[in-house]
């Protein structure tokens, strides 16, 4: 039976409607899919990614915010969206198992990322989040915190947040232990909740980490066959957008580095999908990455989508 890391995007989840009842229906159409891949005879761990949903808490703590009422630093709205997004799912499993006649067990698991305090996105920090502010509002801001702004393509200026790589899963013993007990365990959203380690100590940092690259490590971190990255294309193409487009149905690590050299991907869309697939299959002839769409999830089987490997 083959161990699957299933990495489901924020933006897939937040569709149209930005209700929690509106993101629930997409989960419960996700769950379905997910529900009939384990079916099928499959362990699975589900990632996810929470950057819509994140922002959105972010804008109301901000709106709330006081001195007897002040808002939450990133590290707990990211723990915050993986317990209200793993909810979305679980129930959704749930459901889908009980139509489908499965009896599938789920649960969250708060998750956190360790990164390196060297890591050198702290010394750069470049990855926008939260509301927009006047020049006027930031000023004001920065009187009282070392918080650093841009202007965000003539919108008015952001808090920019450090966006390190992951280095290893916090939790990828008990996430390991969970999968192999047969049960499916929501994990790593947003990428996990960045953390540094002091001493003995784990200490939150307010970071923003890429969810392919989180649920690779946790790939790593439980030894699973393939890493399955859910998007909203049925494959990689070559070329996209332009007349000349063309799927990849199969490509290697060698191969997709070559893409990457010449621009192929996009920085904030495909390249670290890309890029996280490489990692995980690199030098491991047994492991496969598989990008492709939610709904082509249950033809994997029948090569569906765009299959990574080492050679």
């Amino acid at each position: 039976m083959a161990t699957s890391v299933i990495a489901l995007g924020g933006n897939a989840i937040l569709e149209k409607d930005p209700t929690d009842i509106g993101q629930k229906e997409t989960v419960n159409r996700a769950a379905r899919y997910i529900v009939e891949y384990i079916k099928a005879g499959n362990k699975v761990a589900i990632c996810h990614g929470n950057g819509p949903q994140v922002g959105n808490l972010l804008l109301q703590q901000n709106a709330a915010n006081s001195k007897k009422n002040p808002a939450f630093r990133l590290d707990t709205c990211g723990a915050m969206t993986e317990g209200s997004i793993g909810y979305w799912i679980q129930q959704g499993l749930d459901n889908a198992s009980k139509d489908l006649g499965q009896n599938i067990k789920s649960l969250t698991v708060i998750t956190q990322s360790e990164v390196d305090k060297n890591d050198p996105s702290f010394r750069s920090p470049s990855k926008p989040i939260g509301p927009f502010y006047t020049k006027k509002e930031v000023i004001e801001l920065q009187k009282n915190s070392n918080d650093m702004f841009i202007e965000d393509a003539g919108r008015g200026y952001r808090k920019v947040v450090p966006s390190p790589k992951p280095i290893k899963i916090v939790e990828r013993d008990i996430i390991k232990d969970t999968v192999n007990a047969g049960i499916v365990p929501v994990v790593a959203g947003g990428g996990g909740i960045p953390v540094i380690v002091e001493g003995n100590q784990i200490k939150g940092v307010e970071a923003v980490i890429d969810k392919d690259f989180g649920s690779e490590k946790v790939a790593e971190g439980i030894s699973a066959d393939n890493l399955i990255i859910l998007t909203a294309v049925d494959s990689v193409y070559i070329n996209f957008g332009q007349e000349n487009q063309k799927a990849l149905n199969h490509i290697t690590v060698a191969e997709a580095e070559e893409y990457i050299k010449q621009g192929q991907f996009a920085k904030g869309s495909m390249l670290p999908k890309i890029q996280a697939a490489i990692l995980f299959v690199m030098d491991h002839p047994d492991r496969k990455a598989i990008i492709t769409s939610i709904s082509n999830l249950p033809n994997i089987s029948q090569n569906a989508g765009t299959l990574i490997t080492d050679k």
